[in-house]
């Protein structure tokens, strides 16, 4: 009867919906199904701007990639034009991005994923700005 119970308790505990309650999701897997329809990665741009120049205005804006990823998620859910940290042009030329429906982890998940593709040998200067036309998602 022990074990019986010790079986079932495991089986519980291992189902997939228990799983993915504690894992994390993988940023660039949240890209691919969410964000590269719109955005490239690098150059040339599709129909938003692309990632590379908006990790780049994102470690222009923060100290901190705590609080980059923190402020992109926040943008992704409830985008506006004032809390855009882009290229101002960006805007302009690609228009406002639409809410994500995605949840709050998937939305950090994914930020984490554009902030850690800032490319330092881009610097850190306007002209590598996400109007400058380099690859970009749906997910600023």
């Amino acid at each position: 009867m022990k074990r019986l119970l010790t079986v079932l308790v495991s089986l519980l505990v291992c189902t997939p919906e228990a799983e993915s309650a504690t894992t994390v999701p993988d940023g660039k897997a949240v890209f691919e199904r969410n964000c590269s329809v719109c955005h490239s990665v690098n150059p040339p741009p599709k129909s938003a701007p692309p990632i590379v120049p908006i990790a780049s205005a994102y470690h222009r804006q923060f100290a901190s990639k705590a609080a980059g990823v923190s402020h992109m998620a926040a943008f992704m859910k409830t985008p506006s034009k004032a809390s855009s940290k882009v290229d101002p042009e960006a805007i302009t030329r690609f228009g406002l991005m639409p809410p994500m429906a995605l949840s709050d982890a998937e939305l950090k998940a994914v930020a984490a994923w554009v902030w850690d593709q800032y490319n330092p040998n881009m610097g850190k200067g306007a002209e590598s700005g996400a109007g400058a036309g380099q690859g970009g998602s749906n997910c600023q």
